[in-house]
């Protein structure tokens, strides 16, 4: 009975330790290939198609979703805004209160979340399938970096495009928040803007294009690290493309409050 138990144990302690050990060896993998996709971006042969290819998908193609979002955001902010400031006859700082939000914290969040959303998931999925159909072994064979070839021009573009497209949110939301404001419910121009031009500083919008970069460095960062390690089949494409969607968002609403809490600080 004595040696049943201790053959036991050791099974016991592997099951009750398992989820850390992959949550430790999911870790040690993503910042392994991080770093090697780093350091790949600064080493010849340079992939500029691939690049420029990465850049169109990741900000070209996403400019839609974020411009529709972005001028919706600006104007249900600028609707509540009026509505509750009217009371206390201050819906003329309406504009800097919708300005300093979007630049500060909405633009490059929502921008992000809608990157993730629409660019991650297809990131993760088409590493996948490219990985369970051995095409990621075959760049191998043929003596061409995976990494270089495949991840480095994606993070590159990502980190290239996001603030970009942090700003484009930012200007759709504002002209949202005119249309709203002054447009709809009365506010005045002169006013509107005025106190824009007073309020909203240059750290504000140096804040939203640092949290953009950061951003797009972790939202490619972990889509790719998904599908580059994808395995079983294409019920594991699709669990890859699921946790990158739902890591990246984590990952990006975590970073926002200590990049805050840093620059506010400082």
């Amino acid at each position: 009975m004595a040696e049943a138990s201790e053959d036991q144990s050791p099974g016991f302690a592997q099951k009750l330790f398992a989820p850390l050990v992959d949550a430790l060896d999911g870790i040690g993998r993503f910042l392994t290939l991080t770093a090697q996709t780093v350091s790949w971006m600064i080493r010849p042969p340079y992939r500029i198609m691939q690049l420029l290819s990465a850049m169109d998908f990741l900000g070209v193609q996403s400019t839609f979703i974020v411009a529709l979002t972005g001028i919706f955001s600006g104007m249900v902010l600028a609707l509540q805004m009026t509505y509750s400031l009217r009371a206390y006859g201050a819906e003329s700082q309406v504009g800097a209160i919708v300005a300093v939000s979007l630049a500060r914290e909405i633009s490059p969040v929502f921008a992000g979340l809608m990157v993730t959303a629409r660019a991650g998931s297809a990131m993760a999925a088409e590493l996948g399938n490219m990985r369970i159909t051995e095409q990621i072994d075959a760049l191998t064979t043929m003596a061409v970096s995976p990494v270089q070839f495949l991840l480095s021009p994606r993070l590159l573009a990502a980190v290239l495009m996001q603030p970009l497209l942090c700003v484009l949110y930012s200007c759709v939301g504002m002209v949202g928040a005119w249309l709203v404001a002054v447009q709809s419910m009365g506010v005045d121009l002169g006013n509107f803007l005025a106190n824009i031009e007073k309020v909203l500083v240059p750290s504000d919008f140096y804040m939203g294009i640092v949290k953009s970069i950061v951003f797009g460095f972790l939202i490619c960062a972990i889509a790719c690290s998904q599908g580059f390690h994808a395995a079983g089949g294409a019920k594991g494409v699709g669990e890859a493309t699921t946790r990158a969607v739902v890591q990246g968002a984590v990952a990006l609403l975590i970073a926002n409050y200590f990049i805050t809490s840093l620059m506010t600080a400082m």
